[in-house]
This record gives structure tokens, sequence and C-alpha cells, in this order.
């Protein structure tokens, strides 16, 4: 079987399975294991799938540029958006993430509503300044370009000083053995972070992102206690999490 080939084949059984294992596909094509792991390297590099160790996953698609995941229209996420923005209780801190989901989240809040906001974000601080009842506070650090969100030690040092009651986590890989995964490492901290000084983590997920892996793991997917998702979602992406002992929500 020719290299392109079998990287076809080993796609094909990715999509079917959910997940590749080195071992049985090697056994499976009849070369080596080490074969088999430059396939995947190469896979990978091309953005095809997400390795693990001993195998591989299906990689996260939500990689493009804040500027256009921001022009794509969704009714999926702005449904989400809603359905995130009822969560939230009159006097509540809420902590909200960066991100086009979390976007619409905001966009969805009552301007009947009196609450505070801790965001690391500027375009969801901005997005807010025109809110008449919701006071905004800002997390400065680095800026990470692809989310439009701060991170690095100085925005985890002043989130140390929060206690939430919400935190919306956006995320670009909800897996049940992967966990819960984005694309930056100091992201990955900067939630993690995050989601310990709230009482409750809600991660807001399109249909692209579940059963998808990225390169950095920011928890087990149990870090979040609700996960919001598109009311059309399979119901075979959503069981494992339930199982997990993960709250679903369908938007």
């Amino acid at each position: 079987m020719l290299t392109s080939q079998r990287k076809k084949t080993i796609l094909e059984w990715l999509a079917r399975d959910g997940q590749v294992l080195a071992a049985p596909l090697a056994v499976q094509f009849g070369v080596s294991e080490d074969t088999i792991r430059r396939d995947l390297r190469e896979l990978a590099a091309e953005g095809s799938l997400q390795r693990v160790h001993g195998g591989a996953l299906p990689a996260s698609p939500a990689v493009a540029s804040f500027s256009k995941r921001r022009t794509l229209e969704s009714s999926g996420k702005r449904a989400i958006g809603m359905a995130a923005a009822a969560m939230i209780e009159p006097g509540q801190i809420v902590i909200i993430d960066g991100g086009t989901t979390c976007a619409e989240l905001v966009r969805h809040i009552p301007s009947s509503l009196a609450a505070t906001v801790v965001t690391h974000s500027p375009t969801i601080a901005v997005a807010l300044a025109e809110h008449p009842s919701i006071e905004v506070i800002v997390i400065g650090g680095r800026l990470y370009k692809h989310s439009i969100v701060t991170v690095g030690a100085g925005a985890i040092e002043a989130m140390s000083h929060i206690h939430a009651d919400l935190y919306f986590m956006g995320v670009t890989g909800v897996h049940p053995t992967a966990g819960l995964s984005t694309g930056d490492l100091e992201e990955a901290y900067v939630k993690r972070a995050l989601a310990a000084r709230s009482a409750e983590t809600v991660v807001l997920a399109t249909t692209e992102k579940l059963n998808a892996a990225s390169a950095y793991v920011i928890g087990d997917v149990t870090l979040a206690q609700t996960v919001v998702v598109e009311r059309s979602t399979d119901a075979g992406l959503i069981a494992p999490l339930e199982a997990a002992g993960v709250s679903v929500v369908r938007a």
C-alpha cells in the first residue's frame, strides 16, 4: 500500500472510531510502528489529526484567526451564547473567557442584568462598556492574538484574588479521555487558573470542538461541571461526557 493510501485510510478510521492507536495500525497495515508514527507525525503537521501518547485523536478545526472566526455566522453558536447568558443571576460575579462563542454570550446579556464580569479578553470588556448595569474587571497580561485574551504570570496572579460564581470557558477541544484543550500553553494555564477561582465552570462547545483535541491540555472534562452544546449535537458525542458526570445543556 502506498503511503498516501495508508494515510487516507488512517484518517477514515479516525473519523469512524474517534481515535487510532499506533500498534494496532502497524499490525493491520503490516508495517513497523516507526512507519505509523511517521505517518501520524506528517498528518499532524498538516493539521489533520492531534497526536497523543500511543496514537492520535481528531484535531480541533477551531484554529483560524479570531477575525476570521468572528465573520463566520453560526446559529448554533448564537444559541449557545443565549443559553449561557440565561445562566447568569443578578448580583453574581462571572468570569467570561475570550473567543467568538463567549462574544455571543455577551451579546445576549439583558440590559437590565446587574452583575460583575471579570475577563481577560479586551474584546469582551469593550463589548460590555456600554452595558448600564455590568461592572467590568479586566485582567491584564500578554495578548494571545488567536483568542484576543491576556495570558502570563501577571494574569494568573491577578486571578488569585477573585472568587467567582461562574466561569464561562472557551476551548478548542472537548474529548472524554483527552480532556479540555486549547492551542496555546500559556492560555491553558490561564484557563485552569480561572476554573480554580470559580464555584462552577461552564464550557461552551460548538459541535466541531466535541471529540476533538488540541496540543495543550487544560484539564480533565470533569474540570467543567456543565458543557453547553448545540441542540442538534449527536447523542453519541454527549453520552461520554454525561457518563463522566458532566451536565450537558442543549442550547
